[in-house]
């Protein structure tokens, strides 16, 4: 195999290994993890991530509007935000930044999508135009420019800072008004939580940009303080007794 072959291999998409709990919850043997609470996926991620970036009131007013999450995972935060965004006249236009390490196949994100019947004719919208790449990948879905990048989240984001590399085909990258912080959990997959990574992200964040997650472990909350955030914690979804929010600091 010569070193071109090699790097493609070592470079290609990977789906992740499920297994299904309940019918329809999916599970990734690699973390030991869900994708969604078994409790109401897509009402936690209303409260975890809309809620906790104040969306979509921040939406009025705006032309465009910059959303980056770690871990896509079913790819229900980002048609929960499209479904938001139907509510919003004039709505601004979106670009979904999202670094997804393994990306399901289409059948994997609708059998699991097919849990959240609100969704409607969303998840086979994102199905018909799914085709992840190694590196970057830009499909449009619902009006709105979904980027996908797989890999190592820490080399794509050096990637996604360089303006003359960035995956945008017509304008500058846009600085990030909210983040959803959505990998596994920082005990299962600490490397998505680490103070560099975080440290990255808040270089991306417009100046009053914000974030919001589901957990609210306390060394990740240092982490993202020591980054640049001013951070919160408020109350969290269902069982869950807290989560955490924060913005940008000056």
């Amino acid at each position: 195999m010569t070193d071109e072959e090699q790097r493609k291999t070592d470079a290609a998409i990977r789906p992740p290994d499920l297994e299904w709990l309940d019918g329809d919850v999916p599970r990734a043997e690699g973390f030991d993890d869900t994708y969604f609470s078994k409790a109401g996926g897509l009402a936690e991620t209303r409260h975890v991530f809309l809620s906790g970036n104040d969306l979509p009131n921040r939406f009025s007013g705006r032309k465009a509007f910059t959303i980056a999450e770690f871990g896509f995972g079913t790819g229900l935060n980002f048609l929960a935000t499209l479904l938001a965004l139907k509510d919003v006249n004039p709505a601004p236009a979106l670009t979904f930044v999202s670094f997804e390490l393994r990306p399901m196949t289409a059948d994997q994100l609708l059998r699991a999508l097919a849990a959240f019947p609100e969704l409607g004719e969303l998840p086979g919208l994102l199905a018909d135009v799914w085709e992840p790449k190694p590196g970057w990948s830009i499909m449009t879905v619902g009006g709105a420019q979904l980027v996908l990048g797989t890999g190592d989240a820490r080399l794509l984001i050096g990637d996604f800072r360089d303006q003359t590399a960035a995956p945008f085909l017509d304008r500058p990258m846009p600085p990030v008004d909210a983040w959803f912080l959505d990998g596994f959990s920082p005990a299962k997959n600490p490397e998505l939580w680490d103070a560099e990574l975080l440290k990255s992200a808040a270089d991306l964040t417009a100046d009053d940009g914000s974030l919001a997650t589901y957990t609210a472990a306390g060394w990740v909350r240092r982490n993202l303080q020591t980054a640049g955030f001013e951070i919160n914690k408020v109350k969290g979804y269902a069982g869950k007794r807290e989560m955490v929010v924060g913005r940008k600091t000056a």
